[in-house]
């Protein structure tokens, strides 16, 4: 077995252990895992990705952040990176939530979404 990185399966609340290596172009896996927590080691081990929750400044508005997130996964070396971008984004009212705020943040293909209305 080659180097092998422990991951914890976060798929559901039993938080599995298993050994993750590469190993002829291939991700194998050590430890006792579903196929849902197979797929989420494989693709974690292959390029971790998430969700980012953040909040972004407000103009002409009597808060002055607003809650915001992506519609879906980037990958997590790019978080940082996304946060910087969001830092110098306002939104004015009126925001409903769901609205997309910006499109296809850092080249993703994921959208950064408004996650409540934002009428005043």
């Amino acid at each position: 077995m080659k180097e092998a990185k422990k991951l914890i399966c976060i798929t559901c609340p039993k938080g599995c252990e298993a050994a993750v290596w590469a190993e002829e172009g291939e991700v194998k896996l050590k430890g006792k895992i579903c196929k849902k927590g197979k797929s989420y080691l494989e693709q974690e081990f292959r390029e971790p990705k998430r969700t980012l929750t953040t909040t972004v400044l407000t103009r002409d508005s009597r808060l002055k952040r607003f809650p915001v997130r992506t519609s879906g996964s980037i990958p997590k070396k790019d978080l940082f990176r996304a946060m910087e971008f969001l830092a110098s984004v306002e939104v004015s009212p009126p925001v409903k939530a769901s609205d997309v705020i910006i499109r296809d943040l850092l080249h993703t293909g994921i959208d950064v979404i408004a996650c409540d209305d934002l009428l005043e």
